[in-house]
């Protein structure tokens, strides 16, 4: 055992555990850094450390005073840690899809949280980052911490976390994997274990499927704490400075569909409880590790804890209800008694296909009308089924994420609709989401009998189809 003079002094150290079950009959060896051990739960901690410690030393940040920040949870625990120890006051600003755990905790430290929208460009003043700079001029004393940008954000990971790494491997270590958030994890690590190896070590970034870092098209993902969302409205499109992409030899996209259930494979076979963005790096390095030899030994960095989680990614419910199971998936879990909405899709659909028709909620009521009744001429649509109305988008590759769908419309509606009106003015919600691994019958339970209206039915968290009523009965109605 190790004696600290302070919780801050903690920080850092960390196991890295080779994994045996899930790497079977894989040639190299797989090991992850488990950063959920660090005292404040996630890998962050170590950013928080070196950033609150920098601005004290260069007088940024005076003796109690009140540090600021943009987070998604884990930063502002490891800021609310370091200020708690060091007699600071800390504002969060946090983004309203973030996990409860995250915000009890935050507030369990003394922190004062701020929700703010999520589904905002990054220029709307409500927005995380304008709220926090906002914050941050408007408290006397106060200091913005600024991830995305501090020096000391991938500092702390050259100085830490990548000779942690050389020195447990033996300098034997041949590729590194890692998510990108602010990128300061991946930019530091990367930048010693480089340099050390005289150019060896390889780095694999983690990015979900969409993000922009690896040139998806920017819309929402599900993995928290990972990647970047570009909202179609946002002018400012600057990585951040603590990001270096040159330091990345290559990529791998990854769907959150594979990332959440590594993330439930890594609990169950390793016994390993980690986070979503954790899911997604060891995802990546399970792509790797395929085309790897018995002389290469991988490290993927495991950001924070599953129990932060446990109403999400570990929750049988929330996986049914967001399309992530929908298919018995072997030692994961168990295939209800019945059909599921899945059974009653006319044609079988993945969150990688992109819905035939979508309308642009700012789109003129006139255009949108004329679009859908060209297309039901040409008997490419239902002339009385509904289509989602969904946020406008320069490219859209998948299906659209259910946060980005704010209701459906259908000819009739758009016929009766007064002249001026957007697309967005005439559509109404949804009756009911369901996801495509929930029982039918369990859909019906919650939807109002006297109400009529149709289903948005998700998988991996991205609308895939429409239903009406009836065709959700007809699958229920097989059930026994």
């Amino acid at each position: 055992m190790t004696a600290f003079a302070s919780v801050l002094d903690a920080v850092g150290g960390t196991p890295l555990v080779r994994l045996r079950r899930l790497v079977a009959g894989l040639a190299p060896q797989v090991h992850v850094k488990l950063e959920h051990l660090n005292p404040g739960g996630s890998v962050k901690d170590r950013a928080a450390r070196w950033m609150v410690l920098d601005a004290l030393a260069a007088g940024a940040l005076a003796p109690g005073g009140t540090v600021v920040e943009g987070t998604s949870g884990n930063t502002g625990i490891g800021l609310a840690q370091a200020a708690a120890g060091l007699g600071l006051d800390l504002v969060a600003v946090v983004p309203d899809k973030t996990a409860v755990e995250k915000v009890a905790a935050l507030r369990a430290y003394g922190a004062r949280v701020v929700v703010t929208a999520s589904g905002v460009p990054q220029e709307h003043p409500e927005s995380v980052r304008s709220t926090a700079r906002r914050l941050a001029d408007e408290i006397p004393g106060a200091w913005l911490a600024n991830q995305y940008d501090n020096p000391a954000n991938p500092r702390a990971h050259a100085e830490s976390t990548g000779p942690e790494i050389w020195a447990d491997t033996g300098g034997r270590v041949t590729h590194l994997v890692a998510a990108v958030g602010t990128g300061g994890t991946l930019t530091g690590t990367a930048s010693f274990l480089k340099e050390a190896s005289g150019g060896r070590v390889r780095v694999v970034g983690a990015d979900p499927l969409t993000s922009v870092y690896a040139g998806g098209d920017g819309s929402p993902f599900l993995v928290e704490a990972a990647g970047r969302y570009r909202h179609p409205e946002t002018v400012d499109a600057r990585w951040p400075a603590s990001f270096d992409p040159g330091l990345v030899d290559r990529f791998e996209r990854v769907p959150d569909r594979e990332s959440v259930h590594a993330v439930l494979r890594l609990a169950r076979h390793e016994g390993i409880l980690a986070g979503g963005s954790s899911g997604l790096a060891l995802a990546a390095a399970l792509r790797a590790a395929r085309d790897l030899g018995p002389d290469d030994v991988v490290v993927a960095l495991l950001p924070d804890s599953g129990r932060a989680y446990l109403s999400t990614y570990f929750s049988a419910d929330w996986l049914r209800r967001t399309g992530f199971l929908d298919e018995p998936v072997p030692d994961l879990a168990h295939e209800p008694d019945g059909p599921l909405v899945l059974h009653a899709l006319p044609a079988p659909r993945t969150s990688l296909d992109p819905l035939p028709l979508v309308l642009d909620d700012t789109a003129p009521a006139e255009a949108a009308l004329a679009l859908l009744e060209r297309a039901a001429a040409r008997g490419d649509h239902d002339a009385g089924a509904p289509v989602p109305v969904v946020l406008p988008r320069p490219r859209r590759d998948h299906a659209p994420a259910a946060s980005e769908v704010s209701g459906l419309v259908d000819l009739a509606t758009l016929r009766a609709a007064p002249r001026g009106r957007t697309v967005a003015d005439v559509a109404v919600p949804a009756a009911v989401r369901a996801g495509t691994g929930e029982r039918a019958r369990d859909v019906l339970d919650r939807w109002d009998a006297g109400r009529g209206g149709h289903a948005l039915v998700l998988r991996d968290g991205r609308a895939v189809a429409v239903l009406p009523r009836d065709r959700l009965a007809t699958a229920a109605g097989r059930e026994t």
